[in-house]
């Protein structure tokens, strides 16, 4: 029986439905939402950057990372060498040494980042060295309950929260960081 036939059945004999309860979550905030996030980034290991909006976003990112030479992103206005909109398939992104994205939402309480994906191939949040995120300081919130209520799905369907560098430990202990995704990641702050 396929998925769709088994919800069709199950809404045909339903007889009687319930509303959801009104909850009350009194979440977490904070006095200076921008103060916690920067602490908490720099505690999951991204490097973090405010910059003013006037500031050459391409010479911050090129100042952080002077010997990259491949530079992945189609953020409007980023210098870069590859597109990942225009890529045949997402090993064409393989040997990226600084991914640049987009961040919508930032969460104060544990430093991570709503990234949806908004490029044809969202590999680049992963296969890259090093991933900056760009993030409005707006956009930055107190809490993940707050960060769910903005949260708006892009038209492929996809996004994902990133925290810092990919970090691994196996059971020695050993700490191993870039296993999964970039080892490196920088989130650039702009007023």
């Amino acid at each position: 029986m396929k998925k769709e036939d088994l919800l069709k059945k199950l809404r045909e004999n339903t007889s009687q439905e319930f509303d959801l309860p009104e909850i009350k979550v009194n979440a977490i905030t904070y006095p200076d939402v921008i103060k916690q996030y920067i602490a908490m980034s720099k505690e999951v290991g991204c490097n973090v950057i405010e910059i003013d909006k006037t500031e050459d976003v391409n010479a911050t990112i090129r100042k952080i990372y002077p010997d990259a030479k491949v530079y992945c992103s189609n953020v409007k206005g980023i210098k870069a060498n590859i597109n990942p909109d225009t890529v045949k398939d997402a090993a064409c992104l393989d040997g990226v040494d600084v991914g640049i994205v987009k961040g919508e939402i930032a969460v104060a309480e544990n430093g991570c980042v709503w990234i949806p994906q908004t490029m044809k191939e969202r590999a680049v949040c992963f296969i890259s060295e090093a991933l900056v995120i760009i993030i409005d300081k707006e956009k930055v919130v107190n809490n993940m309950h707050e960060a769910y209520k903005k949260i708006e799905m892009p038209s492929y369907g996809f996004g994902t929260f990133i925290s810092g560098p990919s970090k691994t430990a196996d059971i020695e202990q050993a700490l191993v960081m870039g296993a999964q995704a970039a080892k490196d990641v920088t989130i650039l702050i702009r007023a």
